[in-house]
């Protein structure tokens, strides 16, 4: 293993309990402040995105956790001679949920630099933009839910994600034409 980061550059994957992530990222966020361990303990974040889909006919909006059963953790753990920080390794062994360190057994093992970026990057991405729940994909038969062409179905012929609009074909007046929709106007027939 190289060098080991600076401490405000050490980051960690957190297994906790499945379904406590929440709950034991805001005990850790509050014993932080009630024991005095903001200068070891930075960030706690659990990954989040929204999902959007239609149900009976109503478009909804929520949000799920984008690794179940993981948190991240930004905190000085290891001193420079690779050994926990005593203070840290206690606070985070004793928070209530916490299983272990992701990828590790026995010592944890701060995310390198670039997976750092690269994770953040993604969690920023997901947290602002709106991700359809169900996955469409070309030739899948589909209902139209919303607009002029309710109740309607076609076929997708193409799907645009960055936009997040689906090109399905639908029977008008007796004729194929190609309609383009966004994926929340449209259910899976």
């Amino acid at each position: 293993m190289g060098a080991i980061p600076q401490p405000r550059d050490q980051w960690y994957v957190m297994h906790v309990r499945a379904g406590l992530e929440m709950r034991v990222r805001d005990n850790m966020i509050r014993r932080i402040a009630s024991e005095e361990m903001g200068d070891y303990i930075y960030e706690v974040i659990v990954p989040m995105e929204r999902i959007s889909e239609v149900k009976k006919g109503k478009r909804s909006e929520s949000s799920r956790k984008v690794f179940p059963g993981y948190i991240l953790a930004n905190m000085w753990l290891l001193d420079e001679h690779n050994k926990p920080m005593t203070m840290t390794w206690h606070f985070v062994k004793e928070t209530d949920g916490f299983l272990n360190f992701a990828g590790a057994k026995d010592h944890p093992i701060p995310l390198r630099a670039k997976e750092v970026e690269t994770l953040l990057a993604q969690v920023h991405e997901r947290e602002e933009g709106v991700k359809p729940k169900f996955q469409f994909s070309t030739g899948d038969t589909v209902r139209v839910a919303d607009g002029p062409f309710e109740s309607q179905t076609g076929i997708i012929e193409e799907i645009d994600p960055d936009k997040g609009l689906l090109r399905v074909s639908v029977n008008i007046f007796g004729r194929s034409t190609p309609v383009d929709l966004e994926y929340w106007q449209v259910e899976k027939a």
